[in-house]
């Protein structure tokens, strides 16, 4: 009879299975480095105020692109990444006044009093601000319709922004009872800026002095202009 061996018999362990790749990290966008986004606005910046203070000393006309650059310590090519040519860089300058000036006139406004006070108090706002200096003021009232530039297209947005607060003073107007409500507010608003552009003409033009451009030339015309309006 053979023996049959009675010690266990061992087990063959089965490979362990490959264990799955790792899931790659996900790819973040790397930060611009050195801050180019900041580099580029410190730079629109100096450029901005480098022309503000070339067109205050020399006048507009007398201002190169090239004597900016040499001020903004940049590149002449660079001056014409921010602005398309000399008349732009007005636009870029005179944007940021206006928008600042239109900012503090509508945070002033004076809520309760009727559309011609408030009209008047806006557009009193703008006529300081070109005031303060009235050549470059005069350079930029010739320049501005149809300017065509990056920042001229930034000054029409914003003239569009403007158009449509002063529609909300003719919206608020009708809510009192003083504006017809069959009066399409921005249309109104179109009517109101019309007479605004043609007070400042006749300032520019020398009819006037931009004082009285304000009082009694707009004044009496947005008077005359409300008259119509009128529920």
């Amino acid at each position: 009879m053979s023996k049959v061996s009675t010690g266990s018999t061992k087990r063959r362990r089965r490979p362990a299975a490959p264990a799955a790749p790792a899931a790659p990290a996900p790819v973040m966008p790397a930060p611009e480095r050195g801050g180019r986004a900041q580099q580029k606005l410190d730079t629109r910046r100096r450029i901005r105020d480098a022309a503000w203070a070339l067109f205050t000393e020399l006048g507009y006309d007398d201002t190169t692109t090239k004597a900016v650059a040499e001020r903004a310590e940049v590149a002449t090519g660079t001056v014409f990444v921010h602005a398309r040519d000399k008349a732009d860089l007005l636009m870029m300058v005179m944007h940021d006044r206006l928008a600042a000036a239109v900012d503090a006139a509508f945070e002033a406004l004076p809520r309760k009093e009727p559309l011609l006070p408030q009209l008047l108090h806006v557009f009193q706002r703008l006529f300081a601000m070109y005031g303060e200096q009235p050549l470059v003021s005069q350079a930029f009232v010739k320049a501005f319709p149809g300017a065509s530039g990056p920042n001229g297209e930034r000054l029409n947005a914003l003239t569009f922004a403007f158009l449509h607060r002063i529609a909300g003073l003719v919206r608020d107007a009708q809510a009192r009872g003083e504006v017809a409500g069959d009066i399409e507010p921005l249309a109104a608003a179109h009517n109101v800026f019309a007479l605004y552009f043609a007070a400042l003409l006749s300032w520019l033009s020398g009819f006037v002095t931009l004082g009285a451009a304000l009082d009694p030339v707009l004044k009496s015309s947005l008077a005359l202009q409300l008259r119509g309006l009128r529920a």
